[in-house]
């Protein structure tokens, strides 16, 4: 069975751990004072059987609307599949009150807040691996948790308690691990969509598997 989401042991918006982010977030709100500048909390059911984990957050999207994947490129593809496939009530995600809905589908990050240059370092990565931890952990057996991109991908196997070397980053490539299934696949981002590594056609695939493992 599933145990309750603790709200404190998976999310905490006044998290200071990482002091790199910290103080860039300070920074950031100075500069945008009407961005949600914070660690931006996960979205979607609370009793999902399907978490998508991406990243981090994006500095004109999540961080400045407080949802994930909203207010940039990547969010636009996600919820549009989203929507097509049942997962959301709308196709697109504009702010945090929206009136947005989830279905059977969660949404998070593997590091809660915005870094520098879009990119974490490990360290700060593995400090915010206990907030995953206890999301994953929550699931109940047999749920699906979709990692986009290799960095989001590692940080799942490590709060699944898995060897790295075990679980290889590949896109469509799935594992069975502590009771769940990881499914990968690039990240939705706008280079990788420009230049095409993950096309329409890729995305639709992984939802499709998406579909087949949840029946």
């Amino acid at each position: 069975m599933s145990k309750p989401l603790n709200d404190k042991a998976t999310f905490d918006i006044n998290c200071r751990r990482c002091p790199r982010l910290s103080s860039f977030l300070d920074d950031v709100r100075e500069k945008h004072p009407d961005y949600h500048g914070l660690p931006v909390a996960p979205f979607g059911d609370e009793k999902a059987r399907f978490l998508i984990v991406g990243l981090a957050p994006g500095m004109h999207g999540a961080n400045a609307s407080g949802r994930p994947f909203t207010g940039d490129h990547a969010g636009v593809i996600l919820y549009q599949t989203l929507h097509r496939y049942g997962f959301a009530s709308a196709a697109e995600s504009v702010s945090a009150d929206d009136g947005l809905i989830l279905k059977n589908c969660r949404i998070t990050n593997a590091v809660k807040c915005l870094p520098p240059a879009n990119k974490p370092v490990g360290s700060e990565v593995n400090e915010c691996n206990s907030y995953l931890t206890e999301e994953l952990s929550a699931l109940e057996p047999g749920s699906v948790v979709l990692a986009l991109g290799g960095l989001s991908h590692k940080a799942c196997v490590k709060a699944l308690g898995g060897r790295q070397k075990d679980y290889p980053f590949g896109h469509l490539v799935e594992k069975e691990l502590s009771r769940l299934t990881l499914l990968d696949s690039y990240h939705c981002s706008r280079y990788n969509t420009q230049t095409r590594r993950l096309t329409p056609q890729m995305f639709d695939a992984v939802f499709d598997r998406v579909g087949e493992l949840l029946e």
